[in-house]
């Protein structure tokens, strides 16, 4: 529960900044952004304990129509300023409750997040859980869906990479199919876009390692973020995600987080690095380890790479997620683990010479995944692995000092491979979910849920629906 010292500063900043409105955002189970927008004269202290009521049956994932009452709760560490040309507004990231009883409502991704960092502290492991995401994405100039019975298919015009469907051309300069991985003007048309997208992140509260022009010519960007603990990471990643569409929108620009966009063009990941902290010591580290990585962070590589599967259930959600992690674009395909090697689906960062340093990037995630979820679905992996003591090594994950994509069969023969598809991915979460489930930090109602929702409104639907491709290869049979 917020303090009454939070809950004054909140009341005081909506106040300071002369706020017209008051913006109470919250997440779904896919993982989306909805929003109730209140006159700042009605922002009273009261709504930090007695909260916002909102119809939840209409909310993906979360209520039934004949028991959809729920109510929003503003966390007041959570503000950010929004300034448009007629409105300045504040706005807050919320928790949801049950109505009538006021308690926690078991669903929501949010409070899945402070389980698992309580569970952390009561497991003796560490007391903090840090991640650092990378935040990649697309900027488009236009993108046309077509989803008729007579007429399916998209179009999407890209200047910065060549891609106009009108001409097939584009003056002089562009970027060339993988040249675009830190490239600067004129080449790196939205360079000043970035910096205003950084900018705003700031002064929301994120902060910014640093921004670049990624591998793929079509606009690919990525925007990296400092270590936080889980559940304000995840926050991170929402405000991040909101402030970039936003800043591209207000360009007349298309950003997108979909991991594969283009055919044969690289796709949007979002790597999480991540370490664990004990009274204020960094834990992973041991000098003269392998990647100078202790016994601890090895379990929990061992934990994120045996559950790996059921973990792209969470991580990689969407059925177009499996269309990047595929060879040839620096996405993992099989769940190996070695220093510095991109193809692997755990890197151990090269540059690892001191305690604070000292961390592990697990890859194949992306951004269609619910962040709260996946953040959190990682720990209970990781720690996981340290309770069991699974050995990535012995248990044949690695380490692999070789680019995956060139190994031939015999040699990969080995090796787990990543899901090929959603459907698989789920099927693994059904089959090995008992870790997500200790300490109660998620549920079988949850999981169950999760699954169902995946299947119904997106598996089934893709796979009912004809491939444009499909009309080239069978057209004529």
């Amino acid at each position: 529960m917020a303090s009454k010292s939070d809950i004054r500063k909140a009341l005081n900043l909506v106040k300071k900044v002369g706020a017209d409105d008051v913006h109470l955002k919250f997440v779904d189970l896919p993982g989306r952004w909805h929003q109730v927008a209140l006159p700042a004269s009605n922002f009273a202290g009261e709504l930090f304990t007695k909260g916002v009521n909102f119809d939840g049956s209409s909310i993906p994932g979360f209520t039934r129509l004949e028991s959809g009452d729920l109510g929003l709760v503003p966390d007041p560490l959570t503000h950010f300023t929004e300034v448009t040309e007629s409105t300045r507004s504040v706005s807050f990231i919320c928790d949801c409750i049950e109505s009538d009883t006021r308690r926690a409502f078991a669903r929501d991704p949010r409070r899945v997040a402070e389980r698992a960092e309580r569970y952390l502290v009561k497991s003796g492991i560490a007391d903090k859980a840090l991640f650092m995401p990378e935040l990649e994405f697309n900027l488009f100039d236009e993108v046309v869906m077509m989803g008729m019975p007579d007429i399916t298919g998209y179009t999407v015009m890209c200047l910065e990479g060549g891609i106009d469907p009108e001409y097939n051309s584009k003056t002089f300069p562009w970027i060339g199919p993988k040249r675009g991985y830190h490239a600067l003007p004129p080449t790196d048309e939205h360079l000043d876009l970035r910096s205003r997208m950084v900018h705003r992140m700031e002064e929301a509260g994120i902060a910014v390692k640093y921004s670049h022009h990624e591998v793929g010519s079509a606009g690919q960007c990525e925007i990296e973020v400092r270590p936080d603990t889980l559940k304000r990471t995840a926050d991170s990643i929402m405000i991040g995600k909101y402030i970039i569409k936003n800043a591209a929108a207000e360009e007349g620009l298309t950003a997108t987080f979909i991991p594969k966009p283009l055919y044969s063009q690289p796709g949007n990941g979002m790597h999480f690095h991540q370490h664990l902290v004990k009274n204020r010591k960094h834990i992973f580290y041991t000098k003269g380890g392998y990647g100078n990585l202790s016994k601890t962070a090895l379990y929990y590589v061992g934990g994120l790479l045996k559950h790996g599967r059921a973990l792209l259930a969470l991580a990689c959600a969407s059925t177009n997620s499996y269309k990047r992690l595929v060879p040839g674009f620096e996405a993992p395909t099989c769940f190996v683990f070695a220093i510095g090697n991109r193809s692997a689906a755990v890197r151990i960062p090269k540059d690892i010479n001191s305690a604070e340093r000292a961390r592990v990037e697990f890859r194949p995630s992306d951004g269609s995944a619910n962040c709260y979820l996946s953040t959190a679905a990682m720990l209970m992996a990781g720690l996981d692995g340290i309770k069991r003591k699974i050995d990535p090594e012995k248990e044949g994950f690695g380490p692999l000092d070789k680019d995956v994509f060139t190994l031939q069969d015999v040699e990969a023969g080995g090796l787990q491979p990543v899901p090929f598809s959603l459907a698989e991915a789920l099927e693994a979460l059904k089959a090995d979910h008992r870790f997500l489930l200790e300490g109660g930090v998620f549920t079988e109602d949850l999981i169950e849920t999760w699954i169902d929702l995946k299947h119904t409104t997106e598996v089934k639907e893709v796979m009912r629906r004809p491939h444009p491709y499909e009309i080239e290869l069978y057209l004529d049979c």
